[in-house]
């Protein structure tokens, strides 16, 4: 532990500390930082105490949903549970989402790295909803390595979702609808939610039915409107907002 303390924003060598392991929950100012008076001096909150405040300010003593990095467990929403839940005699959390990492040539994406890739580059060469689809193939707790084959398989899913939203076939789309909720109420289980929309779209495109009041179109569409992809406007690289 003292070592993840050292890795991510800890001092556990200050000689301040009683234990190593003890946190900052208020520290002096620097001449150019932001400063308030307290009973114990002048100064301003710690990183860690200054999440709890303003989370409890806001949204009451219990949270019902919070996010983050995986790189965030230890030291700081460990450190969030332990100030609050002593403060308030409740549970602070209902229900934690800690999203995995993103690795880029090998390495973990940090800005400290300077191998970010930004969606504002990614923009220029592919439709928004196609980089949206090339993230979603991955489950939000998955650490993955970005590959620009992403953007490839999110675009080739979004052909084939405009494509049977402008197609006539009209197999039974409760099967589909079912697996695609399912899966979303399933920890958000994002890629298996895909697999069953990129099936219903590929059982309208194989259907013979003709008309043009298709109900598996209708639901395929609204499906896709539950993940944020809308498809009732064509393919265009950087032309619609995420």
């Amino acid at each position: 532990m003292l070592r993840l303390a050292r890795a991510r924003g800890g001092n556990p060598d200050d000689p301040h500390r009683r234990d190593p392991l003890d946190f900052v929950l208020w520290q002096p100012s620097l001449a150019d930082e932001p400063a308030w008076r307290a009973p114990f001096g002048v100064g301003r909150p710690g990183w860690h105490i200054e999440c709890s405040a303003m989370a409890t300010q806001e949204l009451g003593e219990t949270i019902d949903l919070h996010g983050g990095g995986t790189d965030l467990i230890f030291p700081h929403h460990e450190c969030e549970i332990a100030q609050s839940e002593a403060i308030t005699g409740k549970p602070f959390v209902k229900h934690w989402l800690h999203s995995a990492m993103v690795a880029y040539e090998g390495e973990k994406m940090s800005k400290s790295l300077g191998n970010l890739v930004f969606v504002s580059d990614l923009l220029e060469q592919a439709d928004p909803r196609a980089i949206r689809l090339a993230l979603m193939h991955h489950h939000y707790r998955s650490g993955f390595e970005w590959h620009d084959t992403g953007i490839q398989d999110g675009t080739a899913l979004l052909h084939r979702l405009l494509a049977a939203a402008q197609a006539s076939g009209n197999p039974d789309p409760a099967p589909f609808a079912e697996r695609v909720r399912a899966s979303l109420d399933n920890d958000l289980d994002a890629p298996t939610a895909l697999e069953a929309l990129d099936d219903l779209a590929s059982a309208i495109l194989s259907d013979g039915s003709e008309g043009s009041d298709s109900a598996a179109v209708q639901e395929l569409c609204s499906l896709s409107a539950l993940i944020g992809v809308d498809l009732s406007t064509p393919f265009s690289i950087g032309a619609i907002a995420l």
